[in-house]
């Protein structure tokens, strides 16, 4: 397979959640970066999402990073076809931080927002390929951990969620990554 739009990553931390027991369809997602490449270079970068009422729109989505240029190239060159397609870019500080081997977290300031979120019990690292359309559009090779605890606070409010019971792209709801590359 010729790939011809890629991004890799060091220091990832994906959660993917609801606010509401038993919701299949998530309405938080913190998937981040401390360190995103792609063709164009690198920065500090990924996706937020919070939609606490499924009926009114979101009160933050998008690609974040601290450089704007990176963070527009991933919705048509890595999410295509997908709704992220045509999600905004936001400009934003993130810091991701380890407490390793018990957990790991990151911070996310936007404008009006500071989003922060935790993840703890950590699994084993795994060595993870997940094939193209499983179920984005893109594959997925890296290393990562499986959480078994995870928090999330807006704005200093503590907000509760619940797993869905698959994450943004096909694996676990909560996720330590160390390393890993998206690629189509």
């Amino acid at each position: 397979m010729q790939v011809t739009n890629w991004m890799s990553w060091e220091g990832g931390v994906d959660m993917v959640a609801t606010t509401v027991p038993g919701g299949a369809q998530p309405n938080v997602i913190v998937h981040l970066g401390r360190i995103v490449h792609t063709p164009l270079g690198s920065a500090a970068s990924g996706m937020v999402f919070y939609q606490p009422d499924p009926s009114a729109a979101p009160l933050f989505m998008g690609f974040v990073s601290t450089d704007p240029q990176i963070g527009a190239y991933f919705g048509p060159n890595i999410f295509a076809g997908t709704p992220f397609e045509s999600a905004p870019t936001l400009e934003a500080q993130i810091e991701v931080f380890t407490a390793l081997p018990d957990s790991v977290g990151v911070r996310v300031k936007i404008e009006g927002f500071e989003i922060e979120t935790t993840l703890s019990e950590l699994g084993p690292l795994e060595l993870v390929e997940r094939p193209f359309g499983a179920p984005l559009p893109f594959v997925q090779q890296g290393v990562e951990a499986a959480a078994s605890q995870m928090t999330l606070t807006i704005n200093g409010e503590s907000i509760t969620i619940y797993p869905v019971p698959v994450g943004l792209a096909g694996g676990p709801s909560a996720s330590w990554s160390p390393t890993g590359v998206y690629s189509r």
